[in-house]
């Protein structure tokens, strides 16, 4: 049975409810089965992952990571994931209006070790972000001040022929 909002054939006012059972639910809706956690086989190690910035800083969206082609949620600053030992691919790019920001870093990681990894993400969309084994510096500072400069110089200009004419 269902309940309809103010105005809808004369019903009670709230929100519509709709009644059924798991057994009348479309498949993607019933329940699953319980999550069991992934239990990796073989030697782990750990990923120490430090996304430089903040929000404030770089980017109100944390950058996009992938592992060895995997998804992997991050925040900034440093990110401890543990990974199975071996062969590494990490990929990552940030995200606003495009993908920009692109890096990627090779690496291997030994059972019972941690490897760290540093990323920073450009100024500007317009040039790649910077990865690498220890803290390293963002790319584009050169293009946003000149950037900056010329709108300073066509706002003081305006000025200056604002007043003379």
């Amino acid at each position: 049975m269902a309940s309809v909002g103010p105005g809808l054939a004369g019903g009670p006012v709230g929100p519509i409810v709709w009644r059924m059972s798991y057994q009348q639910q479309p498949p993607q809706f019933q329940p699953q089965q319980p999550y069991q956690q992934y239990q990796p086989q073989g030697p782990m190690g750990m990923l120490q992952l430090t996304i430089q910035g903040s929000a404030m800083t770089s980017n109100l969206v944390p950058p996009t990571v992938h592992l060895n082609g995997y998804p992997v949620p991050v925040k900034y600053g440093r990110n401890d994931i543990p990974v199975p030992a071996g062969p590494l691919h990490v990929d990552v790019h940030s995200q606003w209006i495009l993908t920009y920001g692109k890096a990627a870093l090779d690496c291997t990681v030994q059972p019972n070790e941690a490897v760290p990894v540093f990323y920073a993400s450009p100024y500007h969309q317009f040039t790649s972000g910077s990865i690498g084994h220890s803290k390293v510096k963002r790319k584009g500072l050169g293009l946003l001040l000149v950037l900056i400069g010329v709108i300073l110089a066509v706002v003081v200009l305006a000025g200056v022929l604002g007043a003379f004419g």
